[in-house]
């Protein structure tokens, strides 16, 4: 999955491109699709600087083989972000977590 392709997942699901951020929480690593998006007015990132954070969280996804879990997890999930409350996607990367909670 490309930047490209995961603002585009974005928009088709919640018609907005949504900033994304991976947190650690519990001993777990998640994507969270945050309640800012590209097209609010003090949105503070450019488009090219957010195609670039996309990219890099596209790029961090396919590498931990974490690109499939989440147009999954977006294409069946009922919630969406709202103001104070991200969407909050768990991600299984089995032996790689330790990578990351370290």
């Amino acid at each position: 999955m490309t930047g490209q392709e995961l603002r585009q997942i974005l928009l088709d699901k919640w018609g907005y491109s949504y900033d994304v951020q991976f947190r650690r929480a519990q001993g777990k690593i998640f994507l969270q699709v945050m309640w800012k998006y590209l097209e609010q007015a003090s949105f503070p990132l450019s488009e090219a600087e957010y195609q670039e954070h996309l990219d890099s969280i596209a790029n961090y996804l396919h590498a931990l083989g974490g690109s499939t879990q989440v147009q999954t997890f977006i294409a069946q999930t009922r919630d969406r972000p709202r103001l104070g409350k991200a969407v909050s996607i768990p991600l299984d990367l089995g032996e790689r977590s330790s990578e990351w909670i370290l």
